[in-house]
């Protein structure tokens, strides 16, 4: 089993931290989280326009329903850190539509590469929907990095969402 996320909220917003540790070099997992053809696969990227600097810009059309992102990217540094802004307009799903912070830092472990992950400035609701999501896309991403077939995100998320019961309303814990 992959090591489960952390929620932490700050009143109306939480933050998401995953700590994952991949088997492969850390210019191979850069490829895969900060080019449009990493992208495409394990987050189910449609569309990506990345302008690979501190201050450049990030368009992004990707999971299962197809959101469209926008935003700056806050800080380049390869194959080490990239975050960005993911603002998306209003839908259904989120009728305030979201202004988030999503951060990716690399350090080479040997061979392997350590990655942290954190979601910062979600609403609490998305949040929510989020944990279970974004394990099931670091799943996708250590599949790809090994070559193997990417598990379905779909099952994923449903699997997923048992081991993360607070945000399915069985509890009312705020930390994992």
């Amino acid at each position: 089993m992959t090591a489960k996320g952390v929620f932490e909220q700050s009143g109306q917003f939480g933050t998401l931290t995953f700590v994952r540790l991949y088997r492969h070099p850390i210019d191979l997992v850069w490829t895969a989280i900060a080019t449009p053809e990493g992208l495409a696969n394990w987050l189910m990227c449609r569309h990506a326009v990345i302008e690979g600097r501190a201050g450049g810009r990030i368009e992004l059309v990707s999971g299962p329903p197809a959101y469209h992102s926008e935003g700056v990217i806050l800080a380049w540094d390869p194959p080490r850190v990239f975050e960005y802004e993911w603002n998306v307009a209003p839908v259904p799903e989120m009728p305030h539509g979201q202004r988030a912070i999503f951060r990716y830092e690399l350090t080479s472990v040997g061979e392997s590469t350590r990655v942290v992950v954190t979601y910062s400035r979600l609403t609490k609701e998305i949040a929510c929907g989020f944990l279970p999501g974004l394990h099931a896309f670091l799943d996708r991403l250590e599949a790809q990095l090994d070559g193997h077939e990417l598990p379905s995100f779909f099952d994923r998320f449903a699997e997923l969402q048992q081991e993360y019961p607070e945000w399915t309303g069985h509890a009312t814990n705020t930390r994992q």
